[in-house]
């Protein structure tokens, strides 16, 4: 019997859109059988900017006990699903910190071959999802990952449109996360564990 996939879900949330999305992620892999490491990434904004934000304040103290990411949380992983809101079509200065840092586990090939996916939000319609989502891909091409996107597998897939990974729009946070949302992450985790685990077992042969 093979082991249970090692799945890690890293992202960055300011005010609380993607941390929602990753706890999602997080109980469906987990009904699946994999263990789950749920870590947000280091923090770079000032904390004056912090508090002149409610939403942003109570996300800070809200997930306040969920621990930061590591490199050892990439390597230990099968599965590493990343999570970022948009930021001018890319993702955020806190998670690209973190991948940057991720250089000398590169340079030894420690990220090579593990499963990869992304997650992402915007505050408006058609603000840069897909641009983003394709631009933390170019990340798994270096680290020579295999790229699991949720695509157009599932139904439900046609509800939310999006077939790189999943995406929200919260209306300058007038939306919160809904259950199409929902929906669309819980199919891309089960996809993720899935294919790693198809992988991994394939490995212990």
């Amino acid at each position: 019997m093979s082991e249970p996939v090692k799945l890690s879900i890293i992202y960055y949330s300011s005010t609380g859109t993607g941390f929602t999305i990753a706890r999602e992620i997080q109980e469906t892999a987990e009904k699946e059988g994999a263990e789950v490491r749920l870590r947000k990434v280091a923090e770079l904004a000032p904390a004056e900017a912090i508090a002149a934000n409610p939403a942003w304040a109570a996300n800070a103290e809200a997930t306040k006990d969920v621990a930061e990411a590591t490199s050892d949380d990439v390597v230990w992983a099968d599965a590493v699903v990343f999570g970022s809101p948009t930021r001018y079509g890319n993702i955020t200065a806190q998670l690209k910190q973190f991948i940057d840092q991720l250089g000398p586990q590169w340079q030894q090939g420690l990220l090579a071959d593990k499963v990869y996916s992304g997650f992402t939000s915007t505050a408006t319609l058609h603000g840069g999802q897909e641009s983003t989502l394709l631009a933390l891909s170019h990340t798994f091409y270096h680290f020579g990952g295999i790229i699991v996107p949720p695509g157009y597998t599932d139904p439900s897939k046609f509800a939310d449109g999006n077939p790189y990974g999943t995406s929200h729009v919260d209306a300058q946070g007038n939306s919160p996360v809904d259950d199409v949302t929902r929906t669309a992450a819980q199919v891309q985790a089960r996809r993720v564990v899935s294919v790693a685990g198809a992988l991994k077992a394939g490995r212990e042969v």
